[in-house]
């Protein structure tokens, strides 16, 4: 098929000047046409050709009509050389005989011949789709889907009117998706002059789209962008359509009478639109004509891109060359290793080896290189690299890069693939030869189902409890729940878990308690030292349960300050009692969950702390200790302490509803004992359901007893020398309780202990020598290959050797201790005490050893016990009858004790003027009022009456006796009132030294309550007005001589000696401004 230009029909002897335009496939097309043409058929000449003379046409044709189909190009057409007629062309594939340079047959007679359809060798002008991500290389198909309406439509026109040809340009943003090229920068300027083979709609309405496949033919070069027409689409001219119709005429349908086949349906196509003119006589219009069939004449008025190209040929090369043939050997080499381990590759491989018309891969270089990067997954600047690449050898070695990365890639690939396949297969393995066995055991009756086990095994567990009938109701809807899941659901595991707990709790199952009243009373007196109350309330406990067999669970809360044994107590009373033992602390807690438990809902849900606490236990009579009551936080999952008040309830807790239970469980058989430092900071409804024991701190004569017989010998076992002669001397006790722990417990006492053990077997090594205690008796067989394995690990000590390494260095029992020789002998004694200790903390018993006016001792009780509180008041300034008074206080005093300290001054002013009247200090004086210890927090009230002691004092300017304490609340009208705490401060009054403590007479049943060996040598005077404290305090005061005092000094001085002190003060100042 072939275009022919109009030539002058008058001079027939002119050559005819023929351009061929192929507006076909390379494989079997389909005709497009719409006018009908006579057709006049000749034999086939010598030369087995054929020629077709036209016939004057009987009527006009109409617009061309088509129908497009996807032909399948010839391969070895993909370089664009394929036959045409044209200027020089040959018809090398159509079977023709070869024409001349004018285009008409030697001895034939000038007219149109038949030709087979080709691809045109130049093209100057066609429409450019960019396109992203890769570019198109000749001779591979490519997938596009053009969405811009107006390039939708003209690909339809174009293949409506059999040009079937655009040139593909790559995108330099690989991100973007436009069908139209608005400046030549937005694409690389190298691309492919592509065949439209096929097109399918795709998309309704807005998503509209075009599916178009193109089979790039040769590589072109963009030389000039003509700039999108930005307005509608126009339709041909009227002229250019009437010329169009005059010449387009049909290629002759080859028939079987000329040895070919008709064509099929699928193989019409092929359009010949010939263009033929009367001979005009001006070149002009000659020229005029030529842009007016152009075959994209129509587009420039459409709003795409129109590019004039240019095509590039490659440059010539040797085949035979070492290198090319060294490159083209590495890619077949690098081919065939990814086919290898990629069968998609080899499929490709074959495809295109398959295509080739040359016998010899080889021989075509270029095609290699080509096929290279179209099927490699390289980057886009790679494989345009490529395409650009007109020198073979270069475009061999980028091509060779390009499919070396992509062998890379395939490898891993593989490996990845493998390694999943293998996980896999082992697991898929496994499985079935488990599921395999299960049958085997099953049918040999060895081995029921897994379910069916775990339903049986839940049952059993069920039936040994005596579970509620509530919980019996709840037990049986599960179990068969459970028996109708699968095991791979979700909920199985849920319920499972669920049943797991259910008869992990022990219903109906007590230990058997021991009602022994000798028996507790032993092994409480073995563990602990003093402690009568809370002795005596276990006692009381066992008594009662001794009488009825059986008794309820109650709430015991152990208040006391640190280190009196309030934990320890708990593990005492339960072995006394022969309960299991559970311990947990709600220090900080702020999870309402901790103590209620999670809902099933959750993942990873459990049961609260109390349930877990039966599970441990196995009994529903445990003793359970909550240790740090006092310091239970709140937080925004809930308040714990609110979760406590059903908890510890007697008259609630027999049906504790735990949220991930969610059925009643009985606690009132559990005995509940809280430990808490102070009352102030538990809540008044939690501190309501419990019975509170108050425990006091130790006095010296108890801590000795603790230290002879707990602390010093587990302190000396703990540090190797219990078969060693060392000997901790009484005296040396005693001077460690006196100057180095005097707080209420003995927690740092036997800190103070064990460092002097420690230090003793430091001083043994040490006096003996390291020869005496050698590694090598000391360590095991084990232990040396374990060590041996250490010094040859030259890592990081920060880093974890290796598990194998690991193993090496680890032995169970790596060393045992050794024995100290019987020669040596050690004796700690109050004299070299501080050789171990260092020297005393505490260097006195009391601050004053002789108090002065206006020092009064008090006593107050800390969260470590009771504690000496000196109270200290001054006169600031000399006493005159000009002077002011006022009171100045200090001491890190808080709001209660500030007002303590005003009452005290008013009342204290208030009886000077009542009984002494004479005595007329606090109208001058001016007074400071002073509490050691400032950096420590003082408040409360019941330091009154020793503020006003310590003002009377100085107002009477008589000294206290140092050996008297006091404690108590002052009112204004002088009434003493209750205090807290008087154990903890009689027993800081008797580590002071005091002889006589005098406190409230509200108080006088606590004193009564107060252990003899506290109160021994000690005189307790209850009082209920301050002038009871006033006569012990100040015994035979002389009231004439009272009211005489300060009198001198605040004497109204006479005018002489006014004017003489005026005139010395003048003097005085005189002096000074000089």
């Amino acid at each position: 098929m072939a275009t022919i230009y109009p030539t002058s029909t008058a001079n027939r002897t002119t050559s005819i000047q023929r351009i061929d335009i192929d507006l076909s496939s390379l494989a079997a097309s389909r005709d497009f046409t719409s006018s009908t043409a006579r057709r006049k058929e000749k034999a086939a000449d010598e030369d087995g050709e054929s020629e077709v003379i036209d016939k004057p046409r009987q009527e006009d044709g109409s617009e061309a009509k088509g129908k497009s189909s996807g032909p399948t190009p010839i391969p070895g057409a993909s370089d664009g050389k394929a036959s045409a007629a044209g200027p020089g062309g040959s018809s090398g594939d159509s079977g023709s005989g070869s024409g001349d340079g004018n285009g008409r047959k030697r001895g034939k007679l000038p007219g149109r011949e038949l030709v087979k359809p080709s691809v045109p060798d130049v093209y100057p002008q066609v429409m450019a789709i960019p396109i992203a991500q890769r570019p198109l290389f000749p001779g591979f198909y490519k997938a596009i889907t053009i969405r811009d309406p107006n390039v939708i439509a003209a690909v339809q026109e174009l293949l409506k009117r059999g040009q079937s040809y655009v040139g593909a340009f790559l995108l330099k943003d690989q991100d973007s998706s436009q069908d139209v090229i608005n400046d030549p920068s937005e694409v690389y300027d190298v691309g492919t002059f592509c065949q439209v083979t096929g097109a399918f709609p795709a998309g309704h309405g807005e998503d509209r789209a075009l599916q178009a496949v193109l089979y790039p033919h040769r590589r072109i070069k963009l030389s000039e962008l003509i700039p999108p027409n930005r307005g509608p689409p126009a339709p041909p001219a009227p002229e250019q359509a009437g010329a169009a119709e005059k010449v387009v005429d049909v290629a002759p349908v080859p028939s079987e009478e000329h040895g070919e086949k008709p064509e099929t349906e699928e193989q019409k196509g092929g359009v010949i639109a010939s263009f033929e003119e009367q001979n005009k006589e001006k070149e002009g219009d000659q020229q005029k004509a030529l842009e007016l069939n152009s075959p994209t004449a129509f587009l420039r008025s459409w709003p795409v891109s129109l590019v004039n190209v240019e095509n590039l040929a490659d440059e010539p090369f040797d085949r035979n060359a070492p290198t090319i043939r060294a490159l083209i050997s590495e890619i077949v080499n690098t081919c065939k290793d990814i086919g290898n381990v990629n069968h998609l590759f080899r499929d490709h491989v074959s495809a295109f080896a398959m295509s080739q018309t040359a016998a010899n891969i080889a021989d075509e270089p270029a095609k290699l290189a080509d096929f290279a990067a179209a099927v490699s997954g390289g980057e886009m600047e790679e494989a345009q690299g490529v395409l650009a690449s007109l020198n073979i050898e270069q475009r061999l070695s980028k091509a060779l890069e390009v499919i070396k990365k992509e062998h890379m890639n395939a490898q891993l690939s593989s490996k990845i693939s493998k390694d999943v396949e293998s996980k896999i297969q082992k697991r898929q393995r496994e499985y079935w030869l488990m599921e395999q066995m299960k049958g085997i055991r099953r049918e040999l009756g060895l081995e029921s189902d897994g379910k069916d086990k775990l339903v049986e095994k839940f049952k059993e567990k069920a039936n040994k409890l005596a579970m509620p009938d509530a919980v019996r109701k709840v037990f049986d809807e599960e179990i068969n729940k459970l028996a109708h899941l699968e095991p791979a659901a979700s909920e199985f595991n849920v319920t499972r878990n669920y049943l797991d707990w259910l008869t992990q709790i022990p219903w109906g199952q007590r230990s058997a308690e021991n009602f022994g009243i000798k028996h507790a009373r032993e092994v409480l007196d073995e563990d602990h030292y003093g402690l009568k109350d809370v002795k005596d309330r276990i006692l009381e406990f066992i008594a009662v349960g001794k009488l009825r067999g059986t008794v309820e669970g109650k709430i015991l809360c152990m208040v006391g300050p640190p280190g009196v044994g309030k934990t320890s107590i708990g593990k005492s009373i339960a072995r006394a009692l022969n309960r299991q033992y559970y311990r947990f602390s709600v220090g900080g807690l702020t999870d309402v969950a901790e103590i209620k438990g999670h809902r099933r809902t959750y993942v990873g849900a459990l049961p609260g702390r109390i349930i877990q606490a039966l599970k441990k236990c196995q009994t529903e009579n445990p003793l359970v200790l909550i240790d740090e009551v006092d310091k239970i936080g709140r937080g925004h999952q809930g308040d714990p302490s609110s979760a406590l008040l059903e908890l510890l309830d007697p008259e609630q807790n027999s049906s504790f509803l735990d949220h991930y239970m969610d059925v009643p469980v009985d606690l009132s058989k559990v005995l509940f004992v809280c430990t808490a430092n102070m009352l102030d900071t538990i809540p008044r409804p939690l501190l309501d359901r419990m019975e509170v024991i108050q425990l006091s701190g130790y006095v010296a004569d108890e801590k000795m007893a603790i230290a002879e017989k707990y602390l010093a010998p587990q302190a000396k076992e703990t540090s190797g020398l219990k078969e060693v002669d060392v000997v901790l001397d009484k005296e040396a006790i005693s001077e460690l309780i006196n100057k180095y722990a005097r707080e209420s417990g003995v927690r740092n006492l036997k800190k103070q202990i064990e460092k002097v053990y420690r230090k003793s077997a430091l001083k043994i090594i040490q006096d003996l020598g390291e020869e005496a205690f050698s590694e090598e008796k000391a360590l095991t067989p084990e232990g040396k290959e374990a060590q041996e394995a250490a010094e040859k690990d030259q890592s990081d000590p920060k880093d974890t050797p290796a598990d194998e390494q690991m193993e090496k260095e680890r032995t169970e029992t790596p060393r045992v201790g050794l024995k100290v020789p019987d020669s040596v002998h050690v004796k700690i004694d109050a004299s070299n005490l501080k050789d171990y200790v260092g020297p005393p903390v505490f260097t006195a018993d009391r601050l004053y050893d002789i108090t002065p006016p206006g020092v009064a001792m008090g006593l107050a009780w800390t969260q470590m016990g009771g504690a000496a509180l000196y109270v200290e008041s001054i006169l600031e300034n000399a006493l005159t009858y000009a002077s002011r008074p006022g009171l100045e206080r200090t001491g890190n005093l808080k709001a209660v004790m500030k007002e303590s300290t005003q009452i005290a001054y008013s009342f204290a002013k208030g009886l000077v003027a009542r009984r002494f009247p004479g005595n007329r200090f606090f109208e001058k004086a001016k007074v400071h009022l002073h509490c050691p210890e400032g950096a420590v927090q003082k408040d409360g009230p019941s330091a009154g009456i020793t503020m006003a002691t310590s003002l009377l004092s100085l107002a009477l300017d008589r000294e206290i006796d140092p050996t008297i304490a006091m404690t108590g609340e002052l009112t204004v009208t002088g009434k003493v009132l209750r205090i807290g705490g008087l154990r903890e401060k009689t027993v800081a009054a008797r580590r002071a030294g005091a002889r006589m403590v005098i406190f409230p007479r509200d108080n006088v049943s606590d004193w009564i309550e107060l252990p003899e060996n506290i109160k021994q040598g000690i005189e307790g005077k209850p009082v209920d007005w301050y002038h009871d404290v006033f006569d012990l305090v100040f015994p035979g005061v002389d009231v004439a001589k009272v009211n005489a005092l300060w009198r001198k000094e605040l004497r109204r001085p006479s005018k002489e000696e006014r004017e003489r002190e005026e005139e010395e003060e003048g003097r005085d100042s005189g002096f000074e401004s000089n």
